[in-house]
C-alpha cells in the first residue's frame, strides 16, 4: 500500500499511559489519499473523571468542555468506523498506539492497518533538523501555522504535512516514484548512517 494513502491520528489524553488509568480526551485524524487530504475526524470525549489543571493548561481542553462531550466509547466506535482498514501514522506513534489499543479494546473493536512513526522517520530523513519535535519540524519544513498545538486535529494536520514533506524529499533526492508504506516502516528502523544506501535501493 502506498505511503501517501493512510490515516494520520493524534490523541490528547488525561496523562501519559493507560496503564495508570489515563484515558483519551480528544482524537483528531486526517485521511490522506494519494497525498491529498480527503477527510478529517475530530471529537472531544468524556473520560468519566475530571482532568488535572496541568492537562487543561497544556491542551486548552477544560473539564467544562469534556462534561458536554460524548463518552470515550461512543467516540471510539465512530473512529473505528472512520479508520476502516487503513494504515496509520502518528508522531511518536508508540504513545498514540497505546491509547488506540486501549480504547478500542474497551469496546471490543480492532484495526487491521499497520502503524508507522513520523518522528522516527524524520530522524532519518531530516537529520539536520534541530530536533524532531512536531513544532520544530513544522518550522523546519515551513508549514503554515494556523492553529493550536496540543489539539488533536491540528497536530494530526501538521503531522500529515511533515509526512508529505518527507515523501517529497525522498522522491526528489532518490528519484523514487511510488513509495510503499512498508518501506517507510523499515526506514524508521534503519541506522542513520545507512539511510542513503537504503533509500538508493528502493
Amino acid at each position: 500500500m502506498s505511503a501517501d494513502s493512510l490515516v494520520v491520528l493524534d490523541f490528547e489524553t488525561s496523562g501519559m499511559s493507560p496503564d495508570y488509568g489515563d484515558r483519551a480526551i480528544e482524537i483528531g485524524a486526517v485521511r490522506l489519499e494519494n497525498g491529498v487530504v480527503v477527510d478529517e475526524f475530530q471529537a472531544l470525549m468524556n473520560p468519566g473523571f475530571r482532568i488535572t489543571g496541568f492537562i487543561e493548561g497544556f491542551t486548552g481542553i477544560t473539564n467544562q468542555m469534556l462534561a458536554k462531550a460524548p463518552s470515550c466509547e461512543e467516540v471510539m466506535a465512530q473512529f473505528a468506523d472512520f479508520l476502516g482498514d487503513s494504515n496509520l501514522l502518528a508522531h511518536n506513534a508508540s504513545f498514540d498506539q497505546r491509547f488506540l489499543d486501549h480504547e478500542l479494546k474497551l469496546i471490543r473493536r480492532e484495526y487491521a492497518g499497520a502503524f508507522c512513526c513520523s518522528m522516527l522517520v524524520s530522524r532519518r530523513v531530516f537529520q539536520a533538523a534541530p530536533n524532531h519535535k512536531l513544532g520544530t519540524l513544522v518550522d523546519y519544513v515551513n508549514l503554515p501555522v494556523e492553529g493550536q498545538f496540543h489539539r488533536a486535529l491540528y497536530d494530526a494536520q501538521m503531522t500529515a504535512g511533515i509526512w508529505l514533506a518527507m515523501l517529497a524529499k525522498i522522491r526528489a533526492d532518490y528519484g523514487c516514484g511510488t513509495i510503499n508504506f512498508s518501506t517507510m516502516q523499515k526506514l524508521s528502523r534503519v541506522s542513520k548512517k545507512q539511510v542513503g544506501k537504503f533509500l538508493a535501493a528502493i
